[in-house]
């Protein structure tokens, strides 16, 4: 299994403000802090403030801050928001699925019960776990 970029940039965006509370950033910034380009993390920005994640400001003194307390958000919320639309294995997809197996394949309902016992840990995790005592994440995001 290996994450999209787009979920990796959410989470780093995420835990780039959490270090930062209460300070607008720049996406510059978190993009020199992240390794990103900022195309790209313009993109993941968007889809985090339309769902309240981050809060964006215009303008000169511009830029985007959390739009929730770190503890008010959930690791597995923000993978199911940008893994969720693509499926794990072709037997996801649904219409697409053309594989002849699936009449008879168990290997559907394994994976089904081990991606729901992966969401269902990173449910007990939030940003604020991640950043709680993490002195040398910390100072790797904070603004200086």
């Amino acid at each position: 299994m290996r994450l999209t970029t787009r979920t990796n940039l959410a989470m780093r965006t995420l835990m780039f403000c959490a270090a930062n509370p209460d300070q607008i950033v720049r996406k510059r910034e978190v993009a020199a802090a992240c390794n990103a380009s900022e195309n790209h993390l313009a993109q993941v920005i968007h889809l985090l403030a339309q769902q309240g994640y981050l809060r964006t400001v215009r303008g000169r003194a511009g830029g985007l801050m959390l739009g929730r307390s770190p503890e008010r958000i959930s690791v597995g919320e923000i993978f199911r928001q940008f893994e969720a639309g693509l499926p794990f294995a072709e037997c996801f997809a649904g219409e697409e699925c053309n594989c002849p197996l699936i009449g008879s394949c168990r290997l559907k309902p394994a994976l089904t019960s081990a991606l729901d016992a992966f969401y269902s840990k990173l449910d007990t995790m939030t940003v604020a776990d991640l950043m709680r005592d993490n002195t040398d994440l910390n100072h790797l995001l904070k603004v200086a």
